[in-house]
C-alpha cells in the first residue's frame, strides 16, 4: 500500500514539475503570454496552495517583462506614424488591460520564501485605447468607403464589407458604418439562378421538383451567394445553375419465392419410467418418473420477397453568366428500393426457427407506384445536392 501511496505522490510531483518547468520555458524563450496563461490556469484552481508558489513568481516575472516588450513595441509603431499601424497598436493595449483584468481577482499572490506579495504595475490604459480605438476607426472607414466608392470587381466590395465589419464590432454606430456595411454586402453578392431540367422521357413527380427547388429547407448559410428559382427581373444574376435529370431507370415489380424445408425434434407428450420387470420407478418422495416423449415434425415454409427499384441519376451544372462558360459539374445520383418479406407455410409450424414466425403474420402488400419510387429516390437527392451546393466555391 505505502508502494503504492509513494508511486502515486512521485507521479503527482513529476507532473507539478513538469508543468513549471515548461512555464519557466515559455518565460526564457520570450514565450510570455504563454507563461501568463498557464501561471494564471494553475493559480486559479488554488492560489494558496504550497505547490503553485513557483507560478506566482513565474506571473509576476512573465508580466513584468511581456508589459515592457510590448510597451516598447507599441511605442515604436507610434513614432513610425504609418496608419497601417493603428490595429496593432489599438490590439496591443487590448492586450496589456486584458492581462490585468485576469490577474486582478487572483490578487493578492503572497510569496512565502520572500514574505511579500507579489508586485504588478498596473496602469490604465484607457485613454491610450480611445486614442487608439479612434485612430484605427478613422483608418479603417476610410480605407473601406474608398473601396466602396471605388470598387472594380465584387473581392473589393467583399473587402470593403470586411473592414465595416471589422468596424461596427470594435466601434458600434460609428458615423454610418452599418448603412454602408450592408451597401457593400449588397454589392458584393452572387446571384445565381436555378432551374430544373428533365433530360429523361419520364415524368418528374411535381412535388419532388418542388422539394428540390426549396432552399429554405436546405439550411444554408451563405454569405456572398444568392440562389434564386423564381427569376427576378431587376436582378443581375452572375452564374446559372441547372440540375439535370439525365436517367430514371425503375425496375419491372418480382416477386422471388423460397422454400425452406425445416424439420425439428418437438416434445409430444410423456410415459411412466419402469424398470427391466416392466414395474414403474419412483422417486424418493414416491412420485412416478416422468420421461417426455420426442417426435420428429416437418414443415414447408414458403418466403416472399416483393422487390422494386428506382434509380435516378443527374448532374448539377453551374455556368459562368459573364462569359457563358461552363465552370463546374457534379454527378447526382441515387437510389431506393422497396423490399417486402412475407410467408407462408404448409406443415406443423413447430418446425419453424422463432425468426421465421413473424413473416407468417404479414401479407403482399401493393406495389408503389412509378411516381413514388422516383420520389422516395428524391428523398437522398435533396442532401446530396445540398452537399454539392455547399462544396461549390464560385470564388
Amino acid at each position: 500500500m505505502k508502494k503504492i501511496l509513494f508511486s502515486g505522490i512521485f507521479s503527482f510531483l513529476l507532473l507539478a514539475c513538469g508543468g513549471v518547468k515548461k512555464t519557466q520555458e515559455a518565460v526564457n524563450s520570450g514565450n510570455y503570454g504563454n507563461a501568463i496563461d498557464k501561471s494564471i490556469r494553475n493559480l486559479v484552481g488554488n492560489k494558496s496552495k504550497k505547490g503553485n508558489q513557483p507560478y506566482i513568481l513565474l506571473l509576476e516575472e512573465a508580466y513584468q517583462k511581456n508589459t515592457e516588450r510590448e510597451l516598447q513595441r507599441i511605442a515604436f509603431l507610434e513614432k513610425e506614424e504609418n496608419p497601417a499601424n493603428y490595429e496593432a497598436i489599438f490590439k496591443g493595449y487590448s492586450k496589456l488591460r486584458t492581462i490585468q483584468q485576469r490577474i486582478r481577482p487572483l490578487l493578492p499572490l503572497y510569496i512565502i520564501e520572500e514574505n511579500r506579495d507579489a508586485k504588478f504595475s498596473f496602469r490604465n490604459y484607457e485613454n491610450e485605447l480611445l486614442d487608439a480605438k479612434d485612430q484605427l476607426s478613422e483608418y479603417l472607414y476610410d480605407n473601406a468607403s474608398d473601396l466602396l466608392e471605388n470598387a472594380t470587381n465584387k473581392q473589393d466590395y467583399r473587402k470593403a464589407y470586411d473592414d465595416f465589419t471589422y468596424l461596427n464590432e470594435i466601434n458600434p454606430g460609428f458615423e454610418d458604418t452599418k448603412q454602408r456595411m450592408e451597401e457593400a454586402h449588397a454589392k458584393g453578392l452572387d446571384y445565381v439562378k436555378v432551374a430544373m431540367v428533365n433530360e429523361t422521357d419520364q415524368i418528374i413527380p411535381e412535388r419532388l421538383q418542388e422539394e428540390l427547388l426549396n432552399f429554405n429547407t436546405y439550411g444554408l448559410d451563405e454569405l456572398w451567394t444568392r440562389y434564386h428559382t423564381t427569376i427576378l427581373p431587376n436582378v443581375a444574376y452572375d452564374y446559372d445553375m441547372q440540375v439535370a435529370f439525365r436517367e430514371i431507370n425503375i425496375s419491372p415489380e418480382q416477386v422471388n419465392e423460397k422454400q425452406i424445408i425445416k424439420e425439428k425434434q418437438v416434445k409430444d407428450g410423456y410415459r411412466y419410467a419402469v424398470d427391466t420387470n416392466g414395474n414403474v420407478v419412483r422417486d424418493s418422495l414416491g412420485n412416478k418418473i416422468k420421461i417426455d416423449n420426442f417426435k420428429t415434425v416437418r414443415c414447408d415454409f414458403y418466403q416472399f420477397t416483393q422487390f422494386k427499384a428506382a434509380q435516378v441519376t443527374g448532374q448539377v451544372r453551374y455556368k459562368d453568366l459573364s462569359t457563358e462558360q461552363e465552370i463546374n459539374s457534379y454527378p447526382l445520383s441515387s437510389e431506393f428500393v422497396f423490399e417486402h418479406v412475407y410467408a407462408d407455410y404448409n406443415g406443423d409450424k413447430r418446425a419453424l426457427d422463432t425468426d421465421l414466425v413473424p413473416l407468417l403474420n404479414l401479407a403482399a402488400v401493393p406495389f408503389p407506384t412509378n411516381e413514388q419510387m422516383v420520389y422516395d429516390a428524391g428523398e437522398d437527392l435533396k442532401s446530396r445536392l445540398k452537399n454539392i451546393i455547399l462544396r461549390h466555391r464560385f470564388n
